[in-house]
């Protein structure tokens, strides 16, 4: 079983990702992984975290001369700001009652964190619950490309809506190359100049921006999921998977919601035998039918809110007072949709990598890739 654990604070000394159930033989390419966590940390309206932090992966167990071995993988991210918060942050002894915060942020776990957890400091929560954790997650999500791509199976993604700038046309794999070397990773310049202009608009009020990313996976055959047992159902675990990454507050599949405003037949793909092979024409399921891959691209869509720590501050109260207040003012972005594309792209390779493991199971990549290709 394909598995994966993550530890670390956002100003914590490093976070790490230990990875179980990879097979032996894997080449890891850490530039590549480097690539995308440098992705992670670009994009127009990114805030001042990102001209600290340059990061890149250690890899501290599991591959010997670039090659898994099958035992655990243990991946790295150095936070190079703990430098600045080694003094509040340190765990052989810190000065707590320094960066300490009370003045609960509005959208974030800070509340109800330090009533679950019976805390008095919002650090003691927001550290943890913060975004940064999601780059040990890029990592990870990256080594699990490495699998699929043997197995002929590629995942990309774009931005398709962001500061209400939405793109309504729809793009090949193929016309999505090249798109992350866009400033918003947008097909189309005009809207990429327009949700420019928007995200700076957001900026001068000091307010933030989300938005929506569409990702797509090919070459993945079909059966992978199941009709048989609602907990391994393909559709539920990847909507499961992106909706545990920080900020992400819906899923669609396919037509998603537009499913429901649609006729029957304007929904359903209706099936083809074209020279003995069954084809779709349309895909409005998004790839994914009774649970199960069917064998077209599978099309995923994650929105993402306003990141809810604004430089004016909402309206909340201290915690230990209980007094009103404005929030509390955390370095942050005006906008991170394009973060949020890589994470959940990342996410959804991991995720997918697991599915494909369940089904086919080795413990090389070789024997993995030789039962992969005798599937139909």
């Amino acid at each position: 079983m394909l598995k994966w654990t993550t530890s670390g604070e956002s100003h914590g000394r490093a976070l790490t990702a230990i990875i179980e159930g990879l097979p032996a033989g894997l080449t890891v390419d850490t530039a590549e992984i480097d690539r995308y966590l440098a992705l992670r940390q670009s994009g127009y309206g990114r805030g001042a975290r990102q001209k600290i932090e340059s990061d890149r992966v250690q890899i501290l167990a599991g591959v010997r001369d670039k090659k898994t071995l099958g035992s655990p993988v243990c991946l790295l991210v150095e936070n190079k700001d703990y430098a600045n918060w080694e003094a509040y942050m340190s765990p052989y002894g810190a000065d707590t009652s320094a960066r300490r915060l009370t003045q609960v942020r509005p959208g974030h776990a800070d509340l109800t964190g330090l009533r679950k957890f019976g805390q008095t400091d919002a650090r003691n929560i927001l550290e943890r619950a913060s975004a940064r954790e999601t780059a040990v997650r890029v990592a990870a999500g990256t080594v699990a490309r490495m699998l699929l791509r043997e197995l002929g199976i590629e995942v990309c993604g774009y931005v398709r809506e962001v500061a209400g700038v939405s793109d309504e046309k729809e793009y090949t794999a193929e016309q999505l190359r090249g798109v992350k070397d866009t400033p918003l990773f947008m097909p189309d310049p005009a809207l990429t100049e327009r949700a420019v202009a928007a995200i700076d608009a957001v900026r001068e009020d000091k307010d933030t921006a989300g938005g929506v990313v569409e990702i797509r996976v090919s070459g993945l055959k079909s059966g992978f999921g199941s009709c048989m047992s609602y907990d391994e159902k393909l559709d539920g675990h990847l909507a499961g998977a992106v909706m545990g990454i920080q900020a992400i507050k819906g899923v669609e599949i396919g037509l998603g919601f537009e499913a429901a405003r649609r006729r029957g037949s304007a929904v359903h793909d209706c099936i083809y035998n074209e020279n003995g092979k069954f084809v779709r024409r349309t895909n409005n399921a998004g790839g994914i039918e009774g649970g199960m891959s069917n064998g077209e691209e599978i099309v995923l869509r994650a929105a993402m809110k306003p990141i809810p720590t604004l430089m004016r501050g909402l309206d909340t109260v201290n915690f230990e007072t209980g007094e009103p207040c404005r929030a509390a003012t955390e370095r942050s972005d005006v906008c991170a949709i394009c973060a949020c594309e890589v994470i959940v792209e990342s996410t959804v390779c991991f995720a997918l990598a697991q599915k494909v493991l369940d089904r086919l199971g080795g413990d090389t990549v070789r024997e993995i890739a030789e039962r992969y290709a005798l599937l139909p």
